[in-house]
């Protein structure tokens, strides 16, 4: 994940309910992409690492366990920059511009400048990402299948002139749900209408209370839509009852319940998950010096795999010395 904020309940839905079930089937590698951060954020660097913190401790909250996965940052195993450079002199330019999300973030973002070879390349250094680490599988949304299979014909070019030297990666397809924001647009923070993993209960409450319904529902006795309105997307998405999910469902289509009690049975729900997240990060946090132990012990293990890549990569580029 990218460090350029806090972490939200899109990420959680999204990504670190995929990741925590992996940990017990594969050998992961799960890590802060700073430098990735600087594709879009080089222009304001103050946050990176402390936000870098603060997002292991919501995945080590969230359930991912340093002793059976490698959590590292990207910054402190620098062989992913010398396999970035190396790869970039064989890729044509035009495999990089092709990639959909290119000029899809590009007008996404349209108040900064990326016209650099930073965010033009940041494909190609995913690739160095996964493949320095000899991963068979790499978890991914159907939206991020072109950025594999770029990775895929960048491991088959490199082999066309060096020989067999990488693992071709393939995608291991997980479900990512998308979650709305709060106010029914797409979550984001430059609109502040996400909820935060590290929200207090308080503050929880506030957003729930406040979140888009059905805008032509104005009295409780009214039928109203389940379809499009966010509390019902989150009560699928956090709510284990699901016997109460369909029942609060058909009691408002019918016009028999009140957005009040929806959002309550919400924040209930959400309470739920998000009450021990906040005991275990807090017990984290109240020891810094343990985070620190865990990303550099996690980059020390990263470092040895990726050493003994770019090993063989030297050796297979013929710019071996020794």
């Amino acid at each position: 994940m990218r460090p350029t904020g806090r972490l939200h309940l899109g990420h959680l839905v999204g990504a670190l309910r995929n990741w925590v079930p992996l940990q017990d089937q594969y050998d992961c590698f799960y890590f802060v992409a700073d430098w990735h951060a600087l594709t879009s954020e080089y222009a304001g660097t103050d946050d990176i690492a402390s936000y870098g913190y603060s997002n292991v401790a919501d995945w080590i909250a969230a359930g991912l366990d340093p002793e059976k996965s490698t959590i590292f940052v990207q910054s402190l195993v620098p062989e992913h920059a010398e396999l970035h450079l190396l790869l970039s002199m064989i890729i044509p330019v035009p495999w990089l511009e092709r990639v959909p999300p290119y000029k899809e973030q590009q007008a996404q973002l349209s108040e900064k400048d990326l016209s650099t070879y930073g965010f033009l390349g940041y494909p190609l250094l995913q690739t160095a990402d996964v493949i320095i680490y000899n991963a068979q599988y790499v978890p991914v949304g159907e939206d991020q299948v072109p950025h594999l299979e770029l990775s895929r014909e960048v491991v088959r070019r490199f082999h066309t002139f060096y020989g067999e030297t990488f693992v071709e990666p393939q995608p291991l397809l997980t479900r990512f749900p998308r979650l709305p924001g709060l106010d029914n647009r797409k979550m984001s923070k430059s609109y502040g209408n996400a909820i935060d993993l590290a929200d207090d209960a308080e503050t929880v409450r506030k957003k729930v209370m406040s979140m888009y319904t059905d805008p032509a529902r104005i009295r409780a006795d009214i039928p109203g839509n389940v379809e499009g309105n966010p509390v019902f997307t989150y009560h699928d998405a956090f709510n284990p009852d699901k016997d109460e999910v369909e029942d609060l469902k058909a009691r408002y289509r019918t016009g028999k319940v009140g957005d009040v009690e929806v959002k309550r049975k919400l924040i209930a729900a959400l309470e739920l998950t998000l009450e021990p997240m906040r005991e275990r990060r807090a017990d984290l946090l109240a020891k810094p010096s343990r985070l620190r132990d865990i990303i550099e012990a996690g980059s020390r293990r990263a470092r040895a795999v990726a050493r003994d890549t770019m090993a063989r990569v030297r050796e297979s580029m013929k710019l071996s010395y020794s």
